[in-house]
C-alpha cells in the first residue's frame, strides 16, 4: 500500500452526515494509506428532518442537537478522521411557495466574511495540502450547502494572504480545491441499468425520468478516485447516522458487488491547484508530491 503520511486532506461540509454521504469511501482509502482527513462541519444538523421512520419518535426531536452530535461522533471514528465544529445553526430547509425566510441567526444568513473566519483559522491550523466541498449549486441547492461552498472557495482563497485575517494563524494556502461530484447523472444511469439487467428494481428509475440530461455539468468532473473496496465503510459511516438514513431505504437497495462492478469512484472536480496536475486524474494528491 502507498505510504501518503504527512499528506493532509480537509473536508468542509454543511451537516452532520455529509462526510459519509459524499467521498466518504475516498476518505476511508486515504487513511488507511497514512493521510491525516479532517472533516469540518459547519452546522450541527439541528433542523434537519428525522428521515428514518423507526427514529422519528418525541425524544429524539427534542433532542435532535445532542443526537446528531453523537451520531457524528461516530461516524468519525468510523471514517478515522479528526473532526471540527463550525459552530453555526443549521438553516433548515425553506418549504411552501412562496418559500418562507430564513430563520434568524442562521448560517446561511451569516456575512460571509465573518462565517470564513474559523475556517480560515482552521485551515491555517491544520495546514491542508487539499480541500473539497460543494460546486456552486450546493451539490442539491439547500441553503447551507450554498453557503458552505460560499464559505469554503473564500477561506481557501484567504487562508493564503497575510493581509486577510491577520489574527487567524499564520497563512497557509492549500494546493488544490476539489468539488464533489459522485451523485452524478451518468453515475446513476449506469447503476440503473445494471439493476435492470441483472432483475432488480431500481431505486433510482423515478428520479432519472425527472433528471435532465446535463452534459455540460457531467463533463465538469476531472477526477476518479478509486475507492470501491472502501464503500462498506462509507455505508458503515452512513449508518451511523441513524436519524438521516433509514437502513431500509433506497441508499442500501443496490447490492454492494454490483456497485463495485459498475462504478468503483467518487468523481470530483479539480477548480483550483497551485501544483501541476493535468486531467484527467485518479487521484486527489496527482502532482502534490512533487511540490512537497
Amino acid at each position: 500500500m502507498v505510504n501518503r503520511s504527512g499528506l493532509r486532506l480537509m473536508h468542509v461540509h454543511a451537516h452532520p452526515d455529509d462526510e459519509s454521504s459524499k467521498g466518504a469511501a475516498t476518505t476511508v482509502k486515504y487513511v488507511n494509506e497514512g493521510v491525516d482527513v479532517h472533516v469540518v462541519t459547519c452546522t450541527g444538523g439541528e433542523r434537519g428532518s428525522v428521515l428514518n421512520p423507526k427514529m422519528d419518535r418525541p425524544d429524539v426531536l427534542e433532542n435532535m442537537t445532542e443526537i446528531r452530535r453523537a451520531e457524528m461522533e461516530r461516524a468519525r471514528d468510523i471514517l478515522g478522521v479528526r473532526q471540527d465544529w463550525l459552530g453555526f445553526v443549521d438553516s433548515g430547509w425553506p418549504e411552501g411557495d412562496p418559500k418562507p425566510p430564513l430563520p434568524e441567526g442562521c448560517f446561511a444568513l451569516v456575512p460571509l466574511e465573518e462565517a470564513a473566519a474559523p475556517l480560515v483559522r482552521l485551515i491555517r491550523e491544520f495546514r491542508p495540502h487539499v480541500v473539497t466541498t460543494y460546486d456552486e449549486n450546493g451539490g442539491y441547492p439547500h441553503p447551507d450547502h450554498i453557503m458552505c461552498h460560499l464559505v469554503s472557495v473564500h477561506a481557501f482563497e484567504a487562508a493564503g494572504d497575510p493581509e486577510r485575517y491577520p489574527d487567524a494563524g499564520d497563512p497557509w494556502q492549500p494546493l488544490k480545491l476539489y468539488y464533489h461530484h459522485s451523485f452524478n447523472r451518468p453515475r446513476t444511469v449506469a447503476i440503473s441499468e445494471a439493476m435492470e439487467a441483472a432483475g432488480l428494481e431500481s431505486p433510482w428509475k423515478e428520479r432519472l425520468e425527472k433528471w435532465e440530461p446535463n452534459p455540460e455539468h457531467d463533463n465538469r468532473i476531472t477526477t476518479r478516485v478509486p475507492c470501491g473496496e472502501y464503500f462498506p465503510e462509507r455505508d458503515r459511516a452512513l449508518l451511523a447516522h441513524a436519524t438521516q438514513i433509514d437502513p431500509d431505504g433506497f441508499w442500501f437497495a443496490t447490492p454492494m458487488e454490483l456497485q463495485q462492478e459498475v462504478w468503483p469512484t467518487e468523481d470530483y472536480e479539480l477548480v483550483v491547484t497551485h501544483v501541476d496536475s493535468p486531467t484527467p486524474e485518479d487521484d486527489l494528491f496527482a502532482g502534490i508530491a512533487e511540490a512537497t
